[in-house]
Parts: structure tokens; sequence; C-alpha cells
């Protein structure tokens, strides 16, 4: 996978945004400044995902009322993390790419203090890169989190983050690699809660090595997402966030503005407005404890729902 790209290069030149108002009173964002159907899908589009189990099944949600619509699609599944992900779609490698509000703003513009989903589809208009758009966003949503045992919780009077700070020096983190570096990671938690951890391990987030490594007791906190099923079936406590370091994150397709024609925009706001955060967490139950593939899950979802 090409990993020449930088961030600073996908700062560079990004222009005044052009807002065009839908339907649901949901924006779309352009990067490049451009307006109207001006992309074409004629030639198919490629789907890239992040390496973990719910954007892999969102890749094949995108792909199936794609399909539906008569666009041809290839989906590449697994790529790796946003850092991987977002240069190769400015690149050219791949042309659609499931994304997060809050995760995608903050890795464009680690200042940004937006947090609520319009408030952040606006914001991300000052930041997006040149060539790459924003369509609406989907009811769904899935956050990232902090989670303890509980008995880790009772013993130490854990309820939220900043109650982490009693305790400094003390936990260790898990986490994936990039975290220790983002603002809804390491960092924030210095930042915003004044938060020093003993240790930070480089695992996944809400993945197989950080939830063994929860329940086996090397690490205290995992980072999981609030669509893991695994919390609720563990006990686990979610830490809440009282000063909002972790901003909405509804779902939302980042394209390709060559590719973002009308069939496209329609197939993909179709699919947003039917996904729910409850659909999220059951397709990512059946893929992780029943085993199902991924595009199998999807496939059978949108068929379910007569989308694909």
């Amino acid at each position: 996978m090409n990993r020449r790209t930088a961030l600073t290069t996908l700062l560079a030149g990004a222009s005044a945004p052009l807002l065009a108002a839908c339907s649901s009173g949901i924006t779309s964002l352009k990067g490049d400044g451009a307006g109207g159907d001006s992309g074409s899908s004629s030639g198919g589009l490629v789907i890239g995902t992040a390496n973990f189990t719910e954007n892999q099944v969102l890749g094949y949600l995108y792909a199936g009322v794609l399909n539906a619509a008569g666009v041809k699609t290839t989906v590449r599944p697994n790529l790796g993390s946003r850092e991987i992900v977002v240069p190769a779609l400015r690149s050219g490698d791949i042309d659609l790419l499931p994304e997060y509000q809050g995760s995608l703003l903050l890795y464009l513009d680690k200042k940004a203090t937006a947090t609520e989903a319009g408030a952040m589809q606006n914001a991300l208009a000052t930041v997006l890169p040149d060539g790459l758009e924003i369509l609406p966003y989907a009811a769904a949503e899935d956050r990232d989190s902090f989670a303890v045992t509980r008995r880790t919780a009772d013993r130490y009077g854990l309820q939220t983050l900043a109650d982490l700070r009693k305790v400094n020096g003390k936990l260790t983190l898990g986490a994936a690699a990039e975290m220790k570096k983002r603002v809804v990671g390491v960092v924030g938690l210095k930042d915003r809660y004044g938060v020093e951890l003993k240790e930070f391990k480089a695992l996944d987030s809400s993945g197989p090595l950080v939830k063994g490594a929860l329940k086996k007791g090397d690490i205290d906190i995992a980072n999981v997402f609030t669509t893991d099923v695994d919390t609720a079936e563990n006990g686990w406590v979610l830490l809440a966030d009282p000063k909002h370091l972790i901003p909405a994150q509804h779902v939302v397709p980042l394209i390709a503005a060559r590719k973002a024609d009308s069939k496209v925009r329609k197939a993909l706001a179709r699919l947003g407005n039917a996904l729910t955060t409850p659909d999220l967490t059951e397709l990512n139950r059946l893929v992780d404890k029943e085993k199902q593939d991924p595009d199998r899950v999807a496939a059978a979802w949108l068929k379910k729902r007569k989308l694909g």
C-alpha cells in the first residue's frame, strides 16, 4: 500500500467548501470547490476499508448498495489504519472508504473542537483535502471508548475518564499503535484530563488482542468501540467522557469527487438513511461472534431491507 502521502500533504491546499444541502438537512462537503454532479462512476469504484470488522462490513454494504444501483465495485478490505487508507484515497489507489466524522476531523485538524455531528460536517469543510468529498452522514454511529473491568472500576472508584487522574502512573492502556499519537488516545487523555499512564501497549482497538489482554489483566484500560458486543457480555465499564474528548462518530462516506455522480450519491444516501447504530452492533456480532463472512453479512442485511 502506498504510504508516501504524509499528513502535511493532506492538509495542503484545502479550499473553501461548497455546502450542498440535502433533504435530511445533512450536508455534503467538497474539498475541491467543485459543485454539481461533476463526477462519473462509469468506470466503477474501488472501495477500501480499514483493518477492523465494522469497517469491512461497511465497505461491503457500500458495494452492495452501489451494485444494486448499477455501479460496478471492487472491495479492498483490511488495508490498515486511517494513516494508510486516507493517503490511498488521495493517491487514487482507492475511490471510496467508510469513515467516521470525529476521527476524520481530528486526523485532519488536531486542534478541532467541534463535537456535534452537524458542526463537524461544517468543520470538515475547512480542512478537507482537494479532490475529496464527504457525502451525507448516516444515522449509525460508533464512538471510541475506554473500558475497564468491573473489578478495576470498583478498586479505584472509576466512573469517568477524569477519575483516571486519581491513579496516575498506575494503569496500562491497550489500543492500536496509532492511538499513542491521536487526540482521542494518549495525547487527549493527557491534555484534556491530565492522565498519566504507567504504560501504553500497542495491540489493536476493539479487537481480539486488546480484549484478550483486558480479560487476562495484562492491561487495565482498553480502547473499544461502542458497538462492540463484548463490552456488555463481559460486564466491562465504559468510562464516561464529561469533557467531551470523544466527538460524535457518525458513519460517513469519504469519496474521490471525480467518482461522486448522482447515482453514487443517491445509493449511499439510501443506505445512510436506513443504517442504524443497533444495526452496526448486530452486524459486528454476526462477524465476530457467529464467525460469518463480512460480505455475506452485508449482503443479507441489504437484501432484507430491499437495498441490494
